[in-house]
This record gives structure tokens, sequence and C-alpha cells, in this order.
């Protein structure tokens, strides 16, 4: 298509042997990689704070000096989902809303996590009708739910320890064959 030719292949021949074969050093190596780059991104999260109803006071209490969010590395929020990595949906969000948290979470670079914050935005709470959207997981995907309403300053902190624990265990597309 496009100008090449397609090659032939014949069903009865044998596979062509692979160009390279991985080692054992690569395999360590590879696995070192990883665990630096995930280190490193655990302890480096830019929260893009999505602030809608009541736990604003407490995401303001998580981020003030009794708590200090700083010693896990996610002390300054980006006001621009281009600069963030971990999006914090704190609150209610309504059917009209839920296009442009859609689009914010679009705009986010890669990798990038995200965190239901309160009983609303995770099941839709108290609010059981039309206007509210129940839970924000019907249309972004959710990485980590700290419940309660309003949740307490401790349980978010455990849940960035959480979120924390998934990074650095996770697979970083930076680490490849090539690097």
């Amino acid at each position: 298509m496009y100008g090449k030719p397609l090659p032939i292949v014949d069903a009865g021949a044998a596979p062509a042997a692979p160009t390279h074969t991985k080692h054992a050093s690569f395999e360590y190596l590879t696995t070192r990689k990883d665990e630096l780059v995930g280190w490193a991104r655990k302890f480096s999260l830019f929260p893009y704070p999505f602030v809608t109803a009541c736990c604003a006071m407490e995401f303001m209490a998580v981020s003030a000096s009794a708590y200090d969010t700083d010693r896990f590395g996610a002390a300054l929020p980006r006001f621009s989902p281009r600069q963030a990595d971990l999006l914090m949906v704190v609150g209610t969000v309504t059917q009209k809303q839920a296009p442009i948290l859609l689009k914010v979470y679009e705009q986010m670079c890669e990798p990038k996590w995200v965190m239901a914050f309160g009983v609303c935005a995770t099941s839709g709470g108290f609010y059981q009708n039309y206007a509210s959207l129940p839970g924000i997981d019907r249309i972004i995907p959710v990485d980590v739910y700290v419940p309660g309403c309003p949740p307490r300053p401790e349980m978010v902190i455990d849940g960035i320890m959480q979120l924390q624990e998934k990074i650095a265990h996770g697979k970083h597309l930076i680490v490849n064959e090539s690097f």
C-alpha cells in the first residue's frame, strides 16, 4: 500500500530467527532502571486539584503545614493540566461538569494518575439525583479512592502513599530495550 509492495510470505517456511536475544544482564539493568524511574516519579507528583465542593476545606487542610504534603513530593498544586500528572477530583461532579473533567484529564501528559477525593467523587455521595455524577470512574479511570465525607487529612495522606506505591511498582514506558 502507498507505493510499497507487500512481502510474499511462504506459509511452510520456518519462522525467522530473532535479531536480538535478551541476556540476564539486560533484564537486571532494565529492572534497576525501572526502579530508579519509579522512585523518581514516586516523589515528584504534581497535583491538579479539580475542586468543586465542601471537600475543598479538607484539601486545604492537608496542604497546610500541619500535615505537609511536601514530604510526599506533592506540595505545589499545578493549575494547568499540561503541567500536572495527578488529577485530584475533590467533591461533587455534576453531569454538566463531566465533559469538562474529561477534557482536563485528556489534556494531562502521560503518565497520569487520578485520585477520587471524598464520597461524592467516589460514588456520588448522598446526592442521589439526576444532576450529580454517581462516581467519576464512569468517565475517567481512577487509581486511588479516598472515602469519607469529608475525608480526614490522614486518609488523604494514606491515599497519596498508596498511589506512590502503585507508581513505584508499576511499569514505566521510558524504560525499553534501547535504553
